[in-house]
């Protein structure tokens, strides 16, 4: 007979593991910012209960067990051995709290998104397939006043509305997603989107952009790509079976 309980135990326990291959490989492609940045998954249906990494482990290093479990309402989290960074607390508890919907969220400081964060237009134009993907689905965050505390991380969480990106002026990007796969997903490709981009405006050349219409259309294409976004990440964890099986313990 099924038991809910089991099978919420294996949900927790994948989710561990999916969101420690996102670290691994975050790292391997130099996504990450020293011993900052953070990644969290929500394991409950309200999206308050949440995984999260601690402050001071390198994210070539995280384990499925280093994973933090906290509850977004209970700030003694701050207080526990391996305590996550204050700043991470503040954003990821804001976001659970107000976007249940959204799973997986990824912080970084990426180069080429915190580059484009860092011009006075930060649009991303459809110059190209992986640009199109990201057509209408990014809010950019003009208000930056400070690191991600108390107020800061209220109205950053704010920013995000209904998109799965949010491009945070003077600061990174933030990925939102129902699930680590979709959103390791999204962060690869608008990572090299960005500098897709910013390669192209370096040649001060004109750049090609597409209509509306057909960045509208591809966007959409994407979308309904079958498992694109779970056959990328089952090829990740695969290599990293091979090669660092640690990630799982």
């Amino acid at each position: 007979m099924h038991n809910p309980s089991i099978a919420l135990l294996d949900a927790h326990a994948q989710g561990r593991v999916e969101l420690a291959c996102a670290f691994r490989w975050t790292a391997r492609l130099g996504m990450h910012e020293a011993i900052a940045n953070h990644f969290s998954l929500a394991v409950s249906e309200d999206g308050r209960r949440f995984l999260i990494n601690p402050y001071g482990r390198h994210f070539s290093r995280i384990r499925a067990s280093d994973l933090l479990l906290l509850d977004a309402d209970d700030p003694s989290a701050l207080q526990r051995p391996g305590a996550p960074d204050i700043t991470a607390w503040a954003l990821h508890s804001a976001l659970h709290r107000q976007h249940p919907h959204a799973r997986c969220i990824l912080h970084v400081h990426s180069k080429y998104a915190t580059a484009l964060a860092c011009l006075a237009d930060s649009r991303l134009p459809p110059i190209e397939q992986n640009a199109m993907r990201f057509f209408e689905r990014v809010a950019i965050d003009e208000g930056f006043d400070g690191m991600g505390l108390g107020d800061e991380a209220q109205r950053v969480s704010r920013q995000l509305g209904d998109k799965p990106i949010l491009l945070m002026g003077n600061h990174g990007v933030l990925v939102a997603a129902p699930s680590v796969a979709q959103a390791f997903d999204d962060l690869y490709y608008f990572e090299r989107a960005c500098e897709l981009y910013l390669t192209a405006l370096a040649t001060g050349r004109p750049l090609r952009i597409a209509s509306d219409a057909v960045a509208r259309k591809t966007a959409q294409q994407w979308l309904d790509y079958p498992d694109f976004a779970v056959r990328h990440f089952a090829a990740l964890q695969d290599i990293l079976d091979e090669q660092e099986p640690d990630y799982r313990t």
